[in-house]
């Protein structure tokens, strides 16, 4: 991807003048502001139209779904962040987000690279879910790579969320296309690797949104707009009852130094 070919900056966003906001092309304080959801807005801005019934319901589930995981590493770094400045919440929240990569939020969007890798496959070897899962799972395999939205440290058996979302794209009359292709993968993984890996939420949120229009590129932006509702929460009991500092205190209690120190030296707390 190339950045920086255009030379005169250019947005089809927002603008406005003395009288009028304009996002996406509607006035924003007589057509949008009480109007539109939060969710419908959101999906407006990123794709620059109004979302299906599906649409706005699919995106609402999968940001309920995500945006509250307890004392994940993201929150905790929140909650120090906010301990040692709590004058400074945009820091906070900021500390909470910007480990957002491959492990921790951003495998939603890894997932939907790997979901849309099998449905060209399919395309092009003629339409079988389960060959095409099977052969690029293999390849993964064999690059030694990890197939993202699937397996759960806790959720042995699949995520409770999965379920949920499916059931609410289902309901809604999303196309069930990425979902099928989903579930695919999940039937060829014990066949490739030996062990069954169930569906996490990390795969049925792609699945869900991909099936009602929402762009590939944009999908890491859902869990990280998710969690950062979350994180505010969480903020808000740090700045009332502080567990900061207690995560950190049991943190350092459960260090053990296995560097090289002064003869007769004694570790301290």
């Amino acid at each position: 991807m190339k950045i920086g070919k255009e030379t005169i900056p250019r947005t089809s966003i927002s603008t406005s003048n003395t009288h009028t906001i304009v996002v996406r092309g509607r006035d924003l304080a007589n057509e949008l502001i009480g109007k539109i959801s939060f969710t419908d807005y959101f999906f407006l801005l990123v794709t620059g139209q109004t979302p299906s019934p599906a649409a706005s319901a699919v995106l609402d589930g999968t940001l309920v779904a995500i945006a509250e995981h307890g004392l994940v590493p993201s929150v905790q770094a929140s909650r120090m962040t906010l301990a040692a400045a709590p004058d400074a919440l945009q820091g906070a929240v900021a500390a909470g987000i910007l480990g957002c990569g491959s492990v921790i939020l951003g495998a939603s969007e890894s997932c939907g690279k790997l979901l849309d890798e099998v449905r060209q496959c399919a395309a092009q070897t003629g339409g079988d879910l389960s060959e095409a899962a099977f052969t690029v799972i293999t390849r993964y395999r064999a690059d030694k790579r990890a197939v993202p939205g699937y397996g759960h440290p806790l959720h042995k058996e699949r995520d409770p969320r999965v379920d949920a979302l499916f059931a609410v794209a289902e309901r809604s009359g999303a196309d069930m296309t990425y979902v099928r292709i989903a579930e695919a993968i999940e039937s060829v993984l014990p066949d490739v690797f030996g062990k069954a890996l169930m569906l996490n939420v990390s795969a049925a949120i792609p699945a869900v949104l991909l099936g009602v229009g929402f762009p590939l590129a944009a999908l890491k932006g859902v869990p990280i707009l998710a969690r950062t509702a979350g994180l505010i929460g969480h903020l808000t009991e740090e700045l009332a009852h502080s567990i900061g500092f207690a995560l950190s205190y049991q943190a350092t209690r459960e260090v053990v130094y296995d560097g090289e120190a002064p003869e007769g030296f004694q570790p301290g707390i």
